[in-house]
């Protein structure tokens, strides 16, 4: 969360930007310069340029994506899935109104449509004036289908009308209080599931260990209630304050079954380059979890 009042807008100086990951511990970035800031329907929304990360936008005042490190958590929640696929053609990003998860998705060669439900059209925007260096024109390849709207509601409409994905991906603000608050539940999960066809997977941001526990294994435990495979992994994201956890939910795909070689061959087979986190041993090492997340998580 913000410093209220440092900054009243963009025609400010230089502030420092305070980011409050719990009421005891958090971390602050000096010389940010404010871009933009305003309130939608939903949300209040600020995009600001900083010397640590680049242009970061915030939702409510919680960090959402910034340009220096999104790549970390965009290339781990697409590929993972995406690789241990066969033959994915169809993808539902919910959320993502960065662009980040379609850009990656829109790497895989047999890709032949991406549709993202966002809720909040102002996301999109501030997106398209801002954000270039995430979204890298993935708005407007012809692949990808844009939806303003809630993402529970689709994905029902969906299910209703017997359409179907290879895989889905959550790309949220965090569990808990807000407008994705539902979409983290038993029942929205399990119409994603329906939602899946053949080897078709989910995944989806779990939280932060140190900090949100409880909220990380209950999230786990109701994935597991819906999902016959669910593989938690692990990565540092200087943006969300450390060790953050995202996790993979199939019927049928399992990523851990897959090894660093065989993560690699596929990765050359599909024509996938210039990654800048991801390949075989991170995706293998990812779900190396040491003793306490596996007490966490047991």
């Amino acid at each position: 969360m913000s410093e209220e009042g440092t900054t009243a807008g963009p025609a400010c100086g230089p502030a420092t930007l305070v980011e409050e990951l719990d009421p005891h511990f958090g971390f602050f970035c000096r010389g940010a310069r404010l871009l933009e800031a305003a309130e939608s329907p939903y949300q209040r929304y600020e995009v600001w340029d900083t010397p640590t990360f680049g242009k970061l936008f915030r939702l409510d005042g919680s960090l959402m994506s910034a340009e220096r490190d999104e790549f970390v958590y965009h290339e781990n929640l697409v590929h993972v899935p995406t690789l241990c696929h066969p033959a994915p053609r169809r993808a539902l990003v919910v959320g993502g109104g960065d662009g980040g998860s379609a850009r990656e998705l829109l790497r895989h060669p047999g890709i032949e449509r991406v549709v993202v439900v966002e809720l909040d059209a102002q996301v999109i925007e501030l997106a398209r004036r801002h954000l270039g260096a995430i979204h890298q024109g993935a708005f407007d390849d012809p692949r990808t289908e844009l939806h303003l709207g809630d993402g529970l509601d689709y994905v029902r409409a969906a299910v209703a009308a017997g359409d179907a994905f290879d895989l889905i991906v959550l790309d949220l603000t965090e569990p808990g209080e807000g407008p994705a608050a539902a979409l983290y539940r038993a029942p929205f999960l399990a119409d994603c599931r329906a939602l899946l066809r053949g080897e078709g997977a989910l995944t989806l941001h779990l939280g932060a260990p140190w900090r949100q526990p409880a909220q990380l294994r209950a999230l786990v435990q109701r994935l597991r209630q819906v999902f016959v495979i669910v593989r938690p992994y692990f990565m540092f994201i200087p943006l969300y304050g450390g060790l953050w956890g995202l996790a993979c939910a199939s019927d049928r795909v399992d990523p851990l079954a897959w090894p660093a070689s065989a993560i690699d061959a596929e990765l050359m087979r599909r024509g996938i380059t210039r990654l800048r986190y991801y390949n075989g041993e991170v995706h293998a090492g990812q779900f190396a979890q040491p003793n306490f997340l596996r007490e966490l998580l047991e």
